[in-house]
């Protein structure tokens, strides 16, 4: 909740007084914010002593007379805490608590520093800029969109207008109040519920689905950048008052977007807030707007993001680490594989082999499998650090093992992929593949995937046969990503490629500016990957679109990794970026002290990336 809100003089006489503490533990520290049916104060967590923990607590006081009435107030109160209680993402406030205390409700929230768009609005003399506004409209986009795909029901937020949005302190966006935000359910008509000026027509009689927030959202931009308040106006009349002859620095691309979301009858506006929101990259894109907007840091200072712990090899990181059961495991140039607790990286215990580890560790049944140049792989117990066997090969493992099916699988620089049994540590096969096997292989239903260095792509059946092969003009260093019966990896050649995964041909090749030996990763029919041109790329899997791109300080060295809606990359300017995987909005960097080679592990919101700089840092993601 908001940290700014005017205080509007009603019912002061019915607000909790500063220093009131509520269920001893909420210290009411000042009132900021006042509604129809109470208060929302900023409060103190006290559970948190040692730390000056804020909460936002929003009040419901139920005076009305009518049981029926009063009975309705409490259900819609308690529908607005399950409601949060449901959601996570990070424009939504989480909800801490809920609870009734001497015939008031209360919700606790977290508090947010920030000014609601409509405080922005009146503060500003002059017109908000549209990049800033389509920026804001595309946050916008996504929230809502959670929301209209919230799963097992759709939830029609209902109340989009300025007031209810607030601009945190990294310039992003917060939706709030879901006072009467409601599950979707088809043909179900409700009594007239929103805000007049900003609710579509259909709303006023009691029916509102997805398209009634797009219309909202549609009034809350057209007032952004006309500072003409819908409510001030006669209703549904925004052909009226064109945005472009109130304010003509706006483009005429994103006065249409807006039009069309405007529309009096549903079907003529945008089918989905999806749409909605192509619409307006699309007009970003136009524009020119677009770049500017990904590269957007807002108010982010790389200063300000500390690690939660850090340790330090004795030479490069360029291993990505692995997390087991509490552990972090990682190998370094030093010739270690080194295991650390993951809550706060002290050390356990380091096994040496006799040449520098490059590769990701792999586990099965307590063991760790991990390749490294003195061309063996080693199979070491994950508690104690003891070895239980190793594999000889003719060649330096740069492949990181991949286990399925009782077998670890693997390339060399001997030219081969290894098929070892992972109980017996004997071969089972070995694929000679011509050149060497650097990329680590994907394995799904019985075959497996590989690149090599000459530029083949091979597919493998389980008994080391050949099913299909691919000639790319260049090395293939990439670890392929299948999904939805496609096979997608990068090449040095400087296309990325989509194969069909059972025979191998060519669906589509997307050119890069440079070389790429970055790994993919997949999200939401989205494959991402990076370049030697200092690229991240986010493409549509489908059709090889370019849906953004982010243009880091260099090339990116490291490999790509999602977690909920953000997508974290290093690079060999040694900063870890992390972006906003929808739109490619950098949400923040850290810098390292030397090139970041490797993939990032995410495990309970935490981080874990190591660097050239031989440090292995734990962050907050």
């Amino acid at each position: 909740m908001p940290d700014n809100f005017e205080e509007t003089g009603k019912d002061r006489k019915n607000q909790l007084q500063n220093g009131t503490t509520l269920v001893q533990r909420y210290v009411i520290q000042d009132v900021i914010g006042v509604g129809g049916m109470g208060s929302v104060y900023r409060a103190r967590d006290l559970h948190f002593p040692n730390v000056v923990k804020l909460v936002a607590v929003k009040e419901m006081i139920n005076r009305a007379p009518d049981p029926l009435v009063r009975a309705t107030i409490v259900k819609n109160f308690e529908r607005e805490a399950n409601i949060l209680a449901t959601l996570n993402h990070p424009s939504i406030p989480r909800i801490y608590d809920y609870f009734t205390e001497d015939n008031r409700s209360y919700l606790v929230l977290e508090f947010i520093h920030g000014k609601d768009l409509e405080t922005i609005i009146s503060q500003n003399d002059g017109f908000l800029s549209e990049e800033q506004a389509v920026t804001w409209g595309i946050e916008l986009c996504d929230v809502l969109s959670f929301l209209h795909n919230h799963k097992p029901e759709p939830i029609i937020f209902r109340d989009m207008k300025p007031s209810n949005v607030i601009i945190n302190q990294e310039n992003h966006i917060i939706l709030v109040d879901f006072g009467i935000a409601k599950p979707f359910q088809s043909g179900q008509k409700g009594t007239m519920i929103g805000t007049e000026g900003y609710s579509p027509p259909e709303q006023y009689r009691g029916e509102a689905n997805h398209s009634a927030d797009i219309y909202a959202l549609g009034a809350t931009l057209h007032h952004l950048l006309t500072r003409r308040d819908p409510r001030l106006e006669p209703p549904f009349s925004y052909n009226e008052r064109p945005i472009r002859k109130i304010n003509p620095a706006v483009s005429l691309e994103l006065e249409a977007v807006i039009n069309v979301a405007l529309q009096y009858n549903p079907p003529d506006r945008f089918e989905t807030i999806a749409t909605m929101k192509e619409a307006l990259m699309a007009a970003a894109r136009k524009t020119g707007l677009l770049g500017r907007i990904n590269q957007s840091t807002g108010n982010i200072q790389t200063s300000s993001l500390k690690p939660l712990w850090t340790f330090q090899c004795e030479d490069e990181i360029r291993s990505s680490p692995l997390y087991y059961e509490g552990g972090i495991y990682v190998g370094s140039c030093d010739n270690n594989i080194y295991s650390l607790k993951a809550a706060d990286g002290e050390f356990a215990w380091k096994y040496a082999t006799d040449g520098s580890i490059v590769t990701r560790p792999a586990v099965y049944d307590g063991n760790i499998f991990i390749g490294s140049e003195d061309h063996r792989l080693h199979v070491i117990n994950a508690r104690s650090g003891k070895i239980n066997w190793t594999y000889y090969s003719e060649g330096r493992i740069r492949s990181s093992p991949r286990i399925s099916e009782g077998h670890v699988f693997f390339g060399s620089d001997d030219k081969a992929l290894h098929a070892v049994n992972v109980l017996t540590g004997r071969a089972s096969w070995k694929f000679d593949a011509a050149s060497p096997v650097r990329s680590t292989p994907y394995v799904l239903n019985e075959t497996i995937y590989i690149g090599s260095e000459s530029g083949e792509f091979y597919a493998i059946d389980f008994r080391g046969n050949l099913k299909w092969r691919f000639k790319a003009k260049l090395a293939i260093t990439s670890s392929p990503v299948v999904q939805d019966g496609m096979v997608f990896f990068g090449s040095l050649d400087g296309s990325f490629y989509a194969l069909e995964a059972r025979g191998g041909w060519v669906i589509w090749r997307f050119r890069m500016g440079k070389g790429s030996i970055v790994s993919p990763c997949f999200a939401d029919n989205l494959i991402f990957t990076g370049a030697a041109d200092g690229l991240i790329y986010a493409i549509e899997a489908r059709t090889s679109k370019e849906i953004w791109h982010f243009q880091a300080d260099h090339q990116i060295s490291g490999s790509p990794v999602i977690f909920k809606d953000s997508i974290y990359c290093g690079a060999a300017d040694g900063q870890l970026y992390c972006l906003e995987y929808r739109t490619g909005r950098l949400r923040w960097k850290f810098e390292t002290q030397g090139p970041i080679t490797s993939a990032p592990v995410i495990f309970d919101d935490i981080v874990y990336v190591g660097s050239s700089d031989h440090i292995i840092y734990a962050l907050l993601a």
